[in-house]
């Protein structure tokens, strides 16, 4: 049965920074700052979380249904979509705005600074999750804000279960918000930057906070996965990369293998190990939707 993923289509223009950031910004300057950086290379990709998402599940083999919005520009996005045979039943075009773009610049130590303008995805609370049985889990993942909250409530009304992945959207709430999001949730998925943020925000540690769902999840990028059940942590050994030359999108293919295990009804576990294989194959490619599956995950699919 599919998966409905609530988030954001956005195009990604990807630039790469031969130095440090760190090595460019003066700490005691901070309050004048004005940097500029040498990007020699530059390309656009297809991203956005949802469209990320589910390229991964897609290319798994499971059945994604993403709802989101699109700009006026979006007519190659849908494009791009059907050509993958992913539906795109449930999204929206919208007129007055250009789709959701994401500017990230990314310099040798795989550190990100990410500009977002998002145009048509603020109009993502337009789309109504229609009825119960529509998919057999979701995950919220970052969009508009009142989409967010909105179609938490409805999945949780249908009595649909739900992933609740806040991602870069986290700062948009305030702890008492987040704490209904947990409430509402089946799981949860952050990576060990947002735990910490949520754990500040709500005034809980993670342990609390898993013993009111199914299962949290903490991706730790090369030091694997820690995966919190009723208080309770087991960390998922991590997968190493051929190389390392893009950390875009490696959460989303992350979660599009959980998507791919919940389907089928697997351990957290399970889900977590296939997620640091897809996660450690991502990072290999350029761009977050430009890479083919391994006999490995293959075989760990099969």
């Amino acid at each position: 049965m599919a998966s409905l993923i609530c988030g954001s289509f956005a195009f990604d223009t990807i630039m790469n920074f031969e130095g440090r950031f760190s090595e460019q910004i003066l700490p005691d300057q901070l309050h004048i700052l004005n940097v500029s950086f040498l990007a020699p290379s530059l390309r656009r990709d297809f991203g956005g979380c949802a469209g990320n998402i589910a390229y991964s599940l897609k290319l798994l083999g499971g059945e994604p249904v993403p709802m989101a919005t699109l700009g006026r520009d979006g007519g190659v996005y849908l494009d791009r979509l059907k050509g993958l045979k992913i539906s795109t039943e449930w999204i929206q075009e919208v007129s007055t705005d250009y789709t959701a773009q994401a500017m990230i610049m990314t310099d040798k130590d795989n550190n990100q600074i990410t500009a977002f303008h998002p145009g048509a995805m603020n109009q993502a609370h337009l789309n109504v999750i229609p009825k119960a049985g529509v998919a057999k889990v979701a995950i919220i993942a970052p969009d508009g804000r009142q989409a967010m909250i909105d179609h938490a409530q409805q999945l949780h009304d249908l009595a649909i279960p739900f992933v609740f992945d806040p991602g870069q959207g986290l700062p948009m709430f305030n702890g008492e918000e987040l704490k209904h999001f947990v409430d509402l949730a089946t799981w949860v998925t952050v990576n060990d930057y947002e735990a910490k943020m949520l754990e500040d925000k709500v005034g809980e540690p993670l342990s609390n906070l898993s013993k009111r769902l199914k299962g949290l999840m903490v991706t730790l990028g090369h030091e694997g996965c820690d995966v919190w059940v009723q208080g309770e942590v087991s960390r998922v050994a991590p997968v190493s990369a051929q190389q390392v030359l893009d950390p875009t999108g490696c959460g989303d293919a992350w979660r599009g293998a959980l998507l791919f295990g919940l389907e089928r009804d697997w351990s957290l576990t399970r889900c977590a190990s296939l997620g640091n294989h897809l996660g450690a194959l991502k990072i290999a490619h350029q761009g977050p939707q430009n890479y083919a599956l391994t006999d490995t995950i293959r075989a760990l699919i099969a």
